[in-house]
């Protein structure tokens, strides 16, 4: 049976599903077709990643993994695919009926929060949707993603800086490090590799992170 505190992070992942998914409803048929910020990625694909990231239990992760001779990229293309309706509307719907789910590959469950925040500021951010989380929701994501690499690189964007959120409690690194501040959002965002965030953050930190988000060398 899952801890308390698990049953919080999934409840807070369902209620974001189900927040993105509303936002998803009137869209037309240029928005689904719309960039995002994951890539060569339209609104459609990210949904469809979302549904399959919401499908997979550990063995069947593995698998697919093992089939794309360990590549994420290869791994998380299949499954887009194969989650993917045969217009928006059907991958709306799919998306849907995993709004309530528990499946996930680990018990990472902070880590399959963030998938859910991070994917839904990628497609809503382009279309100029304004919903974001709260600090309480953002705060669990923030605190994994500082602590370790999982899907993203994010633990090690940050290595050595102070980051605090002027929004909520977010405080992670030691007190030798350059600050960075700003909410509890765009730190998390930039923390997952989306650039267009670090516009909104301060600090003498931030161009230390913004160059390595960028990959070259530090000013």
């Amino acid at each position: 049976m899952a801890r308390p505190h698990e049953d919080h992070l999934w409840a807070l992942v369902h209620a974001e599903r189900a927040a993105l998914a509303e936002d998803l409803v009137g869209l037309d048929a240029e928005q689904w077709r719309h960039g995002t910020l994951c890539g060569r990625w339209d609104v459609e694909d990210v949904v469809a990643h979302l549904t399959a990231a919401a499908s997979l239990n550990r063995w069947q992760w593995v698998r697919s993994m093992l089939g794309a001779r360990l590549r994420p990229d290869v791994h998380n293309q299949r499954r887009m695919l194969e989650h993917r309706g045969a217009s928006p509307a059907d991958t709306l719907a799919r998306f849907r009926g995993v709004v309530g789910s528990c499946t996930a590959p680990s018990g990472h469950t902070a880590a399959y929060l963030g998938e859910v925040v991070v994917h839904a500021q990628d497609i809503r951010r382009p279309l100029g949707l304004l919903r974001m989380p709260t600090a309480a929701t953002l705060t669990p994501v923030a605190d994994f993603f500082a602590r370790r690499d999982f899907a993203v690189n994010s633990r090690s964007a940050v290595a050595g800086l102070r980051l605090h959120a002027d929004d909520g409690p977010f405080r992670a690194g030691d007190g030798a490090g350059a600050l960075v501040t700003g909410s509890t959002l765009a730190l998390v965002m930039s923390m997952a590799g989306r650039t267009p965030y670090l516009d909104e953050l301060a600090g003498p930190g931030v161009a230390t992170l913004r160059a390595r988000l960028e990959g070259r060398r530090p000013a």
